[in-house]
């Protein structure tokens, strides 16, 4: 996701030399180098912080601590911090961070893509100023929306893990296909468009998905059939049991001691 990140901030017209990475692993720090050629990319994120304006943490919950004791002693107090570790809580990065505008946002993997979803919400010290300047960093990568911290797990649940909830709509689909005999080859490039296209009829439509699915659903038609037997077998319950369990697994993330 950083280098998803970093990818877009380039390509929405950042400059590369006012932009650096701290990576710890030597062999993707020589990968990032050789990706990003323009880039400063440093072992110690100690090193990438000084003088920076705004510093984006992306790495896994349980290194944030460490994080966070690296860049607290040489961090600009002006600078803005925002963190796409999920579950970490706004109160664990201001602890950590005191004094400091911190924003926590839960982006997604479409952002490799430059289609992402991300929703942030920000600490006690953030300003209309600190959460424009966190979507203007995301927005290089998608859609941003501002939501109170107490939905952010939420958002987890739903955007954060939904890809593969899709994803996995479309392996059945592709396995489906190629069980009712249609080759492989050619269920793959059908599920891929039908997803796309029916993204992008509900994205740019004024249509809600009950609309769009009714239109689809002739009284007595192969489409009613299929949606009978999802529904049958509790499809739509088991997309609200998931995010749910996502969402609660986001809240356990961030608070390991409970």
């Amino acid at each position: 996701m950083g280098e998803a990140l970093l990818g877009g901030l380039i390509d929405a017209g950042w400059e590369s030399t006012d932009l650096a990475v701290a990576e710890p692993d030597a062999e993707r720090r020589r990968a990032l180098e050789q990706a990003f050629p323009d880039v400063r990319v440093v072992p110690s994120a100690a090193w990438a912080v000084a003088d920076a304006a705004v510093v984006v943490i992306a790495v896994k919950p349980d290194h944030v601590h460490e994080v966070l004791e690296a860049v607290a002693p040489v961090l600009d107090r002006d600078a803005m911090v925002l963190s796409i570790a999920a579950g970490v809580t706004l109160d664990t990065l201001q602890s950590g961070l005191p004094g400091r505008a911190v924003v926590r946002a839960m982006p997604n993997t479409p952002a490799l893509v430059r289609e992402g979803a991300a929703a942030i919400a920000g600490g006690a010290e953030a300003t209309d100023a600190h959460l424009e300047l966190a979507e203007r960093v995301l927005g290089a990568v998608g859609v941003v929306v501002r939501v109170p911290e107490s939905l952010l797990d939420a958002v987890t649940g739903l955007s954060g893990s939904g890809p593969a909830y899709l994803f996995l709509v479309a392996e059945a689909l592709i396995e489906a296909g190629v069980l009712a005999g249609i080759p492989r080859a050619t269920a793959v490039t059908l599920v891929e468009q039908t997803l796309y296209g029916s993204a992008k009829l509900l994205a740019e439509g004024s249509e809600s998905p009950a609309e769009l699915r009714a239109a689809v659903t002739s009284p007595g038609g192969t489409t009613a059939s299929g949606l009978q037997v999802l529904e049958a077998r509790g499809v739509r319950a088991a997309f609200l049991d998931a995010v749910q369990a996502a969402s609660a697994r986001s809240r356990a993330l961030g608070r390991p001691e409970e």
